[in-house]
Formats: C-alpha cells, sequence, structure tokens
C-alpha cells in the first residue's frame, strides 16, 4: 500500500507504480514505450475523476488529512512577497503550530496568520502537529490588533485538528484565548478573509475563524469535532466516523448551503496536493478579489455586516 495514496486511492496508486516501472524499463533498455505509458496514463486519469466525482464525507475528510496536502508556509511562498514573519505573544512563549506575519499580496499589505502543521518527525514535534496553545492564539490576537492600527487585511489559513488538549494548555487558559480570540475578531475594524485548507476542527479552528468572507477549499473540512471524536461520543466507537462525517455535514458543499461559507475554490483532480501552484492560483485569484472588495467598503458597514453574519448562524440549518 502507498502511503501517499489514501486507500480509496489504490486502484490508481497502482496505475502509477506500473507507470513508474514502465519509465525505468524504457530507460533502461532504450525502448520506445511512450504510446503504453500515455495509455496508462489517460486511465489513471480517467479513474481519479470517477473517483473524485463521488466522494463521501469521510473520503472528504481523508483527502482534508491528506500528509502531501499543501500548509500555510506553502501558500506564504506561493501567494505573497516579502513575507517577514512576527514571534510571540508577549505573555508566554512562541508557538510555532500557528505562525503569523506581514506580507504582500500583489501590491497590497496584508497580515497572514494560519496553522503549519509541519512535514517529517521534527518539523511535526516542533509545530505540535498544527495543535495550538493559548500562546498560539494569544499572538493571533496581538497580530489581528497589530493589522487593525494600519488597516491592513487579516488573511487566515485554517488547517487543525484543533486547539491542544494537554494539560500546560489547559493551565495556561486555552478556552480563555480562544473565547477572547472570537470576541476580538467580531469587532476588529479592518477586513478579515479566512480560508479553510484543509481540517478546520473545534475551536482551534474558530479562534481564527471569524470573518467577513470565509473560504473553502474543495476538499476541506469544517466542523465542531473531528468525526472519529464525534463517534466515539454517540457510538462509542471511532468506528462509525464515516456516519459521524455524513451526519455532520463537514463538507464546503453542505457547509455552504447553510450560509457559513460563502465561496468554495475549486482544487485540481485528485486534490490540492496534486498541483499546488494551480491550487494557489486559485486562491489567490479569490483572494485578491476579496480584499479589494472588503477594503472599498465603509468599515462601520463592515463591522455591522459580520455582526449581522455572526448572528444569523443557525438561523438555516434546518
Amino acid at each position: 500500500m502507498d502511503p501517499n495514496y489514501l486507500e480509496f486511492e489504490q486502484p490508481i496508486a497502482e496505475l502509477e507504480a506500473k507507470i513508474s516501472e514502465l519509465r525505468l524499463v524504457g530507460s533502461d533498455n532504450e525502448l520506445n514505450i511512450n504510446e503504453e505509458i500515455q495509455n496508462l496514463k489517460d486511465k489513471s486519469t480517467k479513474l481519479t475523476e470517477k473517483i473524485y466525482s463521488n466522494l463521501t464525507s469521510w473520503q472528504i475528510s481523508q483527502v482534508a488529512r491528506h500528509p502531501l496536502r499543501p500548509y500555510t508556509l506553502d501558500y506564504i511562498q506561493q501567494l505573497f512577497t516579502d513575507f517577514d514573519e512576527l514571534h510571540g505573544d508577549r505573555l508566554f512563549a512562541d508557538d510555532q503550530a500557528l505562525i503569523g506575519g506581514l506580507a504582500r499580496l500583489e501590491d497590497q499589505p496584508v497580515m497572514v496568520i494560519g496553522h503549519q502543521k509541519g512535514r517529517g518527525t521534527k518539523e511535526k514535534v516542533r509545530h505540535n502537529f498544527g495543535m495550538p496553545r493559548p500562546e498560539g492564539y494569544r499572538k493571533a490576537r496581538r497580530l489581528v490588533q497589530l493589522a487593525e492600527q494600519y488597516r491592513i487585511p487579516v488573511l487566515s489559513f485554517i488547517d487543525t485538528p484543533g486547539a491542544y488538549p494537554g494539560m500546560d494548555s489547559e493551565e495556561r487558559g486555552i478556552n480563555e484565548a480562544i473565547a477572547e480570540n472570537m470576541a476580538m475578531m467580531s469587532r476588529i475594524r479592518t477586513p478579515l478573509i479566512a480560508t479553510v485548507t484543509g481540517e478546520a476542527n473545534s475551536g482551534g479552528a474558530i479562534a481564527i475563524g471569524v470573518a467577513d468572507q470565509l473560504n473553502m477549499l474543495q476538499y476541506s473540512t469544517y466542523t465542531v469535532i473531528t468525526p472519529e471524536g464525534c463517534a466515539t461520543i454517540l457510538w462509542k466507537s471511532s468506528e462509525h466516523a464515516a456516519a459521524a462525517a455524513e451526519a455532520m455535514g463537514v463538507t464546503s458543499k453542505r457547509l455552504q448551503e447553510l450560509g457559513i461559507v460563502d465561496e468554495t475554490i475549486a482544487e485540481p483532480l485528485g486534490g490540492a496536493h496534486c498541483d499546488v501552484a494551480a491550487t494557489a492560483a486559485s486562491v489567490k485569484a479569490a483572494l485578491v478579489e476579496q480584499v479589494n472588495r472588503l477594503m472599498a467598503m465603509d468599515i462601520d458597514e463592515l463591522v455591522q455586516r459580520r455582526y449581522d453574519r455572526l448572528m444569523s448562524y443557525g438561523i438555516n440549518s434546518q
């Protein structure tokens, strides 16, 4: 089983393995097997299209967690120039599970904040698998407030299993940090744009998710708890995660129907990790349009619109 492919993608992995084998044979024997390779490529594309045309909510949840999926630092590299990372919450420490700093989106100065999961063991440990402690959210709050001083729009990238639930996190007030962020962002006088790029779970996501514009990538998820966590509570077993994912409505399509998500950004065939540059281009196009539109709005109107938006949640949930 190829670890770079999800369980339901294994038929695709088998075809890709055959393509790799044929390339090696052709290379070693100077044989012209391009036609056979192209046939297999066409089969792989058609199979991928067939599989991805009918994904379940649980399968979308798996794609949202794909280990090769781009993270915040990848988007920063692709979307922005002049990124200058800012560190620390001025109270306790610098939490690398949530990073942020000033950058430019084309010619527009912006404040970027986002979760970072990390790749490889060392990076994952340093970034705590994308699960911030209180100091991470207090750092985010400091950066949003700094952006307000100069009316710089804030762009947040959400991709987290949730806030870190360890004892040290609880001792330093993780609940208070999340609540303070939500209260502060609800009234901040500068445009806020949030984009869910992977999995967005619980208060760990909402803490930087209060926004004037909420985007979701096509194969991302946004929910109050992980499907496994929900299944454990309701059915006493994580084996029912697929049923939980379907019941919770974790996908962008369902959340857009409920009026929670404003825009779904399309991903390349097979997911964002299959073509990071194309994904970043789609995200950038959406962000440029949204920043220009929100920056042109009267600030009092913008804040009132955000308040009305928050108060509307749940009204059309039936």
